[in-house]
């Protein structure tokens, strides 16, 4: 089941956000020697941050154990709204059985639904080409740092009017 995130949920999302990423060649490094990676803290950072979409903060539980998550937070498009959606965790031992694509589909649908026009995300192409998302110079949408290429990604929706420029994440990206 994917549901929105509950207050009893946060302490859980950061386990499932540092057993995901730990161990990954790309993680963020961790915000403190020998702790978590820095996805784990991220996701409290945004929490935190005025950029914070409770909407768009959803759970993957099975037997009543949370096993997922994924969460979209405000980013621009110079100076207009769009997402940066990540990071998306899922247990290790859960891992490619179909809960990452459940919970992008779930946040998709849910951005879609809100009226937000375009999601962005760091990621590896061949893996999120099956969610519509393509290259962003693709569409004329800057990346926050050139060097990223291809992985940087968008996904428009239902809202999107032809917006060009340059994309920036909520300001916890800016501290990973």
């Amino acid at each position: 089941m994917i549901r929105r995130e509950l207050p009893d949920d946060v302490e859980v999302i950061r386990a499932v956000t540092a057993a995901a990423f730990r161990g990954v060649a790309h993680s963020a490094p961790p915000a403190e020697s020998g702790g978590d990676p820095g996805e784990a803290t991220l996701v409290s950072r945004l929490r935190d941050d005025a950029s914070w979409v409770a909407q768009l903060s959803l759970v993957a539980v099975e037997d009543n154990l949370v096993v997922g998550h994924v969460v979209a937070t405000r980013a621009h498009v110079d100076a207009q709204p769009a997402l940066g959606l990540g990071p998306l965790s899922v247990l290790p031992h859960r891992q490619r059985a179909g809960i990452g694509a459940a919970l992008m589909h779930a946040v998709l649908g849910a951005a879609d639904a809100l009226g937000e026009p375009l999601v962005g995300l760091v990621g590896d192409p061949a893996f999120y080409h099956r969610f519509g998302f393509v290259p962003s110079q693709s569409i004329g949408i800057a990346a926050p740092d050139p060097s990223w290429g291809d992985y940087f990604q968008v996904r428009t929706l239902a809202q999107y009017d032809g917006m060009t420029g340059h994309f920036s994440y909520a300001g916890p990206f800016d501290r990973l």
